[in-house]
């Protein structure tokens, strides 16, 4: 590949009649199809995210101490090496 057409595809910019032309158009939009059987687990989902949240940062206040940023930095290197073993 050359180098120039590589650069030149990496900054290539829409207009913004385009833009509203492809947001208008019925072949690209979404279509609302949530049942409730996916709302049940988003709900789930989002009780379960808010729990985490909270249980950290009460394990924060009570063990890290001053510390906490160093903790939470940890945390996000050992999620981000968890995430790259998920391929």
């Amino acid at each position: 590949m050359d180098t120039q057409n590589a650069t030149k595809g990496l900054f290539r910019t829409k207009s913004i009649e385009d833009t509203l032309g492809d947001t208008n158009s019925s072949e690209r939009g979404l279509k609302r199809e949530l049942s409730a059987l996916d709302l049940t687990v988003y709900g789930i989902g989002v009780i379960i995210g808010t729990g985490i949240f909270v249980l950290t940062g009460t394990a924060a206040k009570q063990y890290a101490g001053p510390a906490v940023a160093l903790s939470f930095a940890a945390a996000g290197i050992v999620c981000a090496l968890a995430a790259l073993c998920t391929t």
